[in-house]
């Protein structure tokens, strides 16, 4: 990785910079699928799904006979690490109902709020060379325990017309009503418009590389709610000469084997670690089965050298990561100044992986620097939360006079009128 020594303030945004396409040249591709998909439906499908996927589907939709056939497929170890992955992100999303609180405002005058599921939603898990089953139980879980009537997924198929068997067996684990073999753009414009073969959803959920972020970011000008930009992956890591280069090394190259476009950032007050951790990426990169991914992800990847931790975070904060881990001593403190970060590991031991996978807390999580903004999923992402009120006759009079002289002032007679007519 590149090193950058304590780099001026005024620099940070420059140096910060994530790999990017064209803006323009990607929304055009991108929009032209979308548009043919909406006009043309199953047909546009099939034709993308022979040019990006080399597979000829005369049928999109995976069969009861496949699901259940994805059992048999996979090791009892694996079957058992997918039940416990579930069991823990189940634990943690299930503590994130909220209880009906009905509070009165004012003697007569009483509201609260009510959390329902979103009825049809769409899960995208991506698939080719990283089948993300992972993101089928992040995604599913908190769909199904927010109460989402219809939970659809989309994921591309082999060349053979095959997917995943993995991906399989944690949809039927987590109560996924029906199955797509259709990937990218295609597949976000599917859920968008529907088809005459795959239904419209409400909400489309999932990461993707920059075409699919960039088919959820389009739709969502269509009136398509998406749960957030998610693209390429990333992490930052913060560490001290507490830290344990092996470990920084290897968090580092989890996330560069995502994708080329992926970027990781380590940031250190100390120019020993920064050296040692370069060391380390070498001779793990050799071992690795996705090296060439995960080097040409390091080629937009920086090490920063600051003064001081505190400075470290400040930098951090204007990046904005994904993944943020902790590696100092104190890292508790540290982490209290933390505002922009999608996910926060504290600690030598709290390796980005567990979040990936198993601890329990969502990794569909902001990306592209809109953590600045954007919360991860959670089961907040699968619900609408509705207001209540009600008022009897001693409410209305109690705060009748105040909506009377706001709306008179607002020029709204008709809102006046419906308070002074109960009010007479």
């Amino acid at each position: 990785m590149e090193i950058i020594k304590y780099p001026d303030k005024n620099s940070w945004k420059e140096i910060l910079q994530r790999p990017s396409f064209s803006l323009i040249e990607l929304e055009n591709t991108v929009g032209s699928i979308l548009e043919d998909v909406k006009i043309n439906g199953d047909s546009a499908i099939q034709k993308y799904a022979l040019q990006f996927d080399k597979v000829k589907l005369n049928e999109f939709k995976v069969s009861d006979n496949e699901i259940l056939n994805a059992e048999n497929l996979l090791s009892s170890d694996l079957k058992n690490a997918i039940n416990i992955a579930k069991q823990n992100i189940e634990t943690f999303h299930i503590s994130q109902k909220e209880e009906i609180k009905t509070i009165e405002t004012t003697n007569g005058v009483v509201c609260w709020r009510k959390s329902i599921g979103i009825e049809k939603v769409g899960l995208y898990i991506p698939g080719g060379s990283a089948p993300l089953f992972s993101t089928v139980l992040m995604l599913g879980v908190p769909a199904k325990l927010a109460g989402c009537n219809e939970i659809i997924l989309c994921t591309p198929s082999d060349a053979s017309g095959k997917v995943n068997p993995a991906i399989l067996y944690a949809a039927q684990l987590v109560g996924v009503t029906q199955v797509y073999k259709i990937g990218g753009v295609q597949a976000i414009a599917a859920m968008a418009f529907g088809t005459k073969s795959i239904p419209q959803v409400y909400k489309i959920f999932g990461p993707g590389n920059q075409y699919v972020t960039c088919a959820k970011q389009l739709i969502s000008k269509e009136g398509i709610a998406i749960d957030m930009p998610a693209g390429p992956s990333e992490v930052a890591v913060i560490a001290d000469e507490s830290c344990i280069p092996s470990f920084v090394a290897a968090d580092l190259l989890s996330q560069a084997e995502h994708g080329a476009d992926s970027q990781v950032i380590l940031v250190s007050n100390n120019l020993n670690v920064i050296e040692n951790v370069n060391k380390e990426l070498e001779n793990q990169l050799k071992v690795l089965g996705r090296k060439t991914i995960a080097e040409a992800a390091l080629k937009n990847s920086k090490a920063i050298l600051v003064s001081t931790l505190e400075e470290g975070i400040q930098l951090l904060n204007e990046y904005a990561p994904e993944h943020l881990i902790i590696a100092c001593k104190g890292e508790n403190q540290l982490a209290e100044n933390v505002i922009n970060a999608g996910s926060v590991f504290l600690g030598n031991y709290s390796c980005e992986s567990a979040g990936d996978y198993a601890s329990g807390t969502n990794h569909t999580l902001p990306t592209n620097g809109y953590a600045k903004s954007y919360s991860g999923v959670s089961l907040d992402s699968f619900v609408k939360k509705i207001t209540f009120q009600k008022l009897n006759k001693e409410g209305l009079k109690n705060i009748g006079k105040t909506i009377e002289l706001m709306a008179q002032a607002e020029g709204l007679d008709a809102h006046k009128n419906a308070v002074t007519i109960r009010l007479k």
